[in-house]
């Protein structure tokens, strides 16, 4: 949006009514009506698919990375559909790898049955289904990326059911019935959401269940495998299903499994709920196959480095990634926007409130990382200063851009790389939406004279019909309603001025905190552990905060800020800085220029080459090397220290 928008609400919506206005859209853009017919797809009704698909994938080709997938389909005589999951929960947009699947080959009793893609929908197949046939047999190959990214290496995989499966058009994914099985390499071991009914051999037979919560419960599996159960007596099991690249990197110290364990219980304690029968972390250590964080009701994936354990003393930057997808599984997938909640894996979704589906949950991932002890309160502390720091100084894009226009960031970049993230912004919903809620956080401490929190809110919205994982949606007339609940006030007002206002204050609550944002020449030691990690920092050393840029171990730059020293001087990201001042490159050479640089009138020469030539840019900046450190604001109520306190 490129002016402030006004005060507005949404209409509170049943989900059915959500639905046919789903299915209304959907009509209204539909293709013109002379390709009504052999291109149209049906769309889903709420009525059961007759019978049970069976799903078998054989994922023991852990050298060419081939998924080779069989379908067993209960059919009728006549026209039918079959979609490839192309919207995936979790993604927030159309990110189905369709391009994957190969070789897709239907028949009945033996003979081939013709199928035709649709003209207009690339992740739909269309089919006659011949008269008497009342089963199909459907097989494919799906390709799994061999230049990076990985999804199944010689020692692991992580296989996600959504890639894996045909399903007919016409009827609500929890509509369908699947008997799913795996064939895995030999001697591999696994873990998954999904329950076993038999096993024989390599190959695991699952009970049935909804499609829905199939793709919901994703696979890890490896030649390296332990599981630790974080939840011993408790009401719900809770295990930790860990795959590595080498035995050693299993091991867990008693510190590491007492603070893992504390975060299930911080966490229960937060919701005051669980929403699931029993949950598994799946977590795999790697420094080959692909990093991943993504959420499931009754399960997560988490993928980090090899030396996740190893070298616990310095990577405390990635160690928020369980809390985060933990809480997932109250906020996002139990609670669910309603726009974000669709019938089937082809009807589009909407993400106007991923700052509270994303940006509540990087606030409580960052919360239950400290109250668990998987950090402690300097490293959160630190953490936090980074992230208040670039909406602070390094978000200029929000003079075009809302914070809620960020939502379709999946959407329209796929998460790809962008030239001047500073100005285009990226998902900002995450972070941004991290500072809103510790804003209100603030707010409902300070209104109550610290009698009530953000904990309160999080009790009264997540933490309803325990022990039930069935999706209750929620708009944003409904986070009002519960804020009221808590703690009277304006609450529209308050989160339009920060959701859909361009040049939101997101930096300004922390201040209501106890806690004062400030910058010093010296980065803290978790931005050093962020800056020296492999992932997910990739060796970027961050001089957003002064220069302007930043750059990594080759020189070559990420990110220039938008209208900063470096950028007004006509520094380009993709340029490599060959030299400073006349010496070759390095992040300390860059360093001690930039401090020398303090109050002299001589710009620092940087020497850059990109498109095969070279030239010398003068950067006018004077004012040194800036860090952000949190500093306390003596007098005032230290609420941020509470935020973070273990519940008993």
């Amino acid at each position: 949006m490129s002016v402030p928008t006004p005060t507005w609400s949404r209409p509170r919506r049943t989900l059915a009514a959500l639905a046919a206005a789903v299915m209304l859209a959907l009509a209204a853009t539909a293709a013109p009506a002379q390709t009504i017919g052999a291109d149209q797809v049906p769309p889903p009704q709420d009525t059961p698919y007759p019978g049970t698909i069976a799903l078998h994938v054989d994922a023991s080709d852990t050298v060419q990375g081939i998924f080779r997938v069989h379908e067993t389909i209960p059919v009728a005589a006549g026209p039918l559909t079959l979609l490839y999951p192309q919207w995936i929960p979790g993604d927030h947009s159309p990110s189905g790898p369709i391009a994957m699947l190969a070789g897709l080959r239907i028949t009945a009793d033996g003979k081939p049955v013709p199928w035709k893609r649709d003209k207009y929908n690339v992740f739909a197949f269309h089919l006659d289904v011949p008269a008497g046939v009342t089963r199909l047999e459907v097989a494919f190959e799906y390709m799994s990326p061999r230049d990076g990214g990985f999804e199944i290496t010689d020692r692991m995989m992580d296989m996600e059911w959504s890639k894996m499966a045909l399903y007919p058009a016409g009827h609500f994914s929890r509509a369908i019935t699947f008997a799913p099985s795996v064939t895995l390499a030999h001697g591999w071991q696994m873990g998954t959401a999904l329950e076993t009914a038999s096993q024989s051999g390599d190959t695991t037979t699952f009970k049935p269940v909804t499609f829905n919560n199939l793709v919901d419960s994703p696979i890890y599996a490896g030649q390296y495998f332990k599981r630790v159960d974080l939840n011993p007596g408790g009401a719900a099991p809770v295990h930790l299903d860990i795959v590595a690249d080498a035995p050693k990197d299993l091991e867990m110290s008693p510190e590491q499994l007492k603070a893992h364990r504390a975060l299930v219980t911080q966490a229960v304690s937060l919701f005051g709920s669980h929403h699931y029968d029993h949950y598994d972390f799946l977590f795999s250590l790697s420094d080959v196959l692909g990093g991943n964080g993504t959420e499931h009701h009754q399960s997560s994936e988490n993928g980090l480095g090899a030396d996740y354990f190893t070298a616990w003393d310095s990577n405390a930057p990635e160690r928020d990634l369980l809390a985060h997808e933990y809480a997932h599984s109250w906020n996002g997938k139990f609670r669910r926007p309603a726009d974000l909640w669709t019938p089937n894996f082809n009807v589009p979704m909407g993400d106007s409130l991923l700052w509270v589906y994303e940006g509540q949950t990087q606030y409580w991932g960052y919360v239950l990382t400290a109250r668990s002890g998987l950090w402690t309160a300097q490293q959160f502390r630190d953490g936090l200063a980074m992230v208040a720091a670039n909406y602070d100084r390094n978000r200029p894009g929000f003079q075009w851009r809302t914070l809620e226009d960020t939502t379709n960031d999946a959407t329209a970049a796929h998460r790809s790389s962008l030239p001047y993230r500073s100005w285009q912004m990226s998902e900002d919903y995450y972070s941004g939406g991290q500072m809103l809620w510790l804003a209100v956080d603030a707010r409902i401490r300070s209104l109550t004279h610290d009698g009530k929190s953000l904990d309160d809110f999080a009790r009264a919205f997540f933490g309803v019909d325990n022990g039930s994982y069935v999706t209750r949606p929620y708009t944003f007339d409904d986070l009002v309603a519960t804020l009221n609940g808590v703690a009277k006030d304006d609450w529209a007002s308050f989160l339009h001025a920060r959701v859909d206002t361009l040049n939101p204050p997101l930096a300004g609550g922390l201040e209501a905190t106890g806690w004062k944002l400030v910058y010093t020449d010296q980065p803290t030691a978790f931005e050093k552990q962020y800056n020296s990690r492999p992932e997910p920092a990739r060796h970027l050393y961050n001089f957003a905060w002064s220069i302007g840029l930043t750059v990594n171990d080759k020189g070559e730059v990420n990110d220039v800020r938008w209208n900063g020293p470096a950028f007004k001087a006509g520094v380009s990201t993709g340029a490599t800085l060959e030299a400073v001042n006349g010496q070759a490159y390095s992040k300390e050479v860059l360093k001690e220029a930039i401090a020398a640089a303090k109050g002299s009138k001589a710009p620092i020469q940087l020497l850059l080459k990109y498109q095969g030539g070279y030239r010398t840019v003068p950067v006018d900046y004077h004012d040194g090397l800036q860090y952000p450190h949190l500093q306390r604001i003596e007098g005032t109520p230290d609420y941020l220290s509470r935020i973070i306190a273990a519940r008993k």
